[in-house]
């Protein structure tokens, strides 16, 4: 896995104010990470920092290996659409698209196209942007931040204002890209459940510190589907599970046992104890979302 951010105790102040409290992470080529947090959690300063908009008051971080205070960075390599859309309202998209094109050296106006159509903005034709509708900028924001094919695009809050499609959308485009193209993405988002979709990667942001980062596979390992059988006689209960080949599971400090199978298999799970002479205490299908992680992890913490 080869980084491409990196940041080291990162933090930023404003007064007495810690917006941001330390954080250490590190994001890889190939990665959409998810970035989890209340509205004031820090999310967007520590974005901002990333995106070279605002500078750290301690810590480091790296940008393909440079350091933020290195200037050769190419604008091209990290793009982000942050807070507003930096468009200019009595332009179309085409000619803000181009603007910014020509901000980086492009010549041409192919990419403008195709990076409109992609997100669905292609027969907009001279309608300014200030008469676009909220899911309209922010189509336009991330075809912004598309512009010179950036290995890594930082997106805030990007399907805000979109409908359920227009979300299907946004939440497609983005999984192609990072397949297809190998952009790296870093978004934060309220909507938990599309951001459960798509990142590969999550970390939670509380008060400005990081309280947890995980993989998807990671996420899925802690909230799969499972079922919590309790007994009078856990080892009794294995033995019939082994027997009846029902697994793979997991016994708790409190004797309750998770079993990591889909819930089809509850009557399977029932007989095979009902035939072991094992009495049930206590069954549950249960399954997690990532939002209910997310809550769970602040409480655990005593956010």
């Amino acid at each position: 896995m080869n980084p491409i951010v990196q940041t080291k105790n990162l933090c930023k102040t404003f007064g007495n104010y810690k917006a941001v409290d330390n954080i250490s992470l590190t994001i890889n080529q190939g990665d959409i990470y998810g970035l989890i947090g209340k509205n004031g959690a820090g999310k967007t300063t520590f974005m901002k920092m990333i995106a070279n908009l605002s500078k750290p008051t301690s810590g480091t971080y790296q940008i393909f290996s440079n350091p933020y205070e290195d200037n050769k960075i190419s604008q091209r390599r990290l793009s982000a659409l942050i807070e507003n859309v930096g468009s200019y309202p009595t332009m179309t998209a085409y000619d803000n698209m181009l603007l910014k094109g020509k901000s980086l050296g492009l010549v041409g106006d192919k990419y403008i196209y195709e990076t409109l159509d992609l997100l669905g903005l292609g027969n907009v034709g001279k309608k300014k942007i200030k008469d676009f509708s909220l899911g309209m900028k922010q189509r336009l924001g991330i075809s912004l931040a598309l512009v010179g094919n950036p290995d890594i695009v930082v997106l805030d809050e990007p399907i805000n204002g979109l409908d359920p499609q227009g979300i299907i959308d946004i939440r497609n485009i983005i999984a192609k890209l990072n397949k297809e193209n190998n952009i790296t993405f870093l978004i934060s988002s309220h909507i938990l459940d599309e951001l459960g979709k798509l990142a590969t990667n999550f970390a939670i942001i509380d008060k400005g510190s990081l309280v947890a980062n995980f993989t998807k596979k990671e996420l899925e390992e802690s909230t799969k589907d499972r079922i919590e059988v309790l007994t009078d006689d856990p080892k009794k209960t294995i033995l019939a599970l082994d027997k009846g080949q029902i697994g793979p599971y997991r016994v708790l400090d409190n004797n309750m046992i998770h079993i990591y199978v889909d819930s089809k298999y509850t009557n399977e799970i029932i007989s095979c104890l009902y035939e072991a002479g094992i009495k049930i205490n206590y069954f549950n299908v249960h399954n997690t979302s990532l939002e209910e992680y997310y809550i769970k992890l602040l409480e655990n913490k005593g956010a």
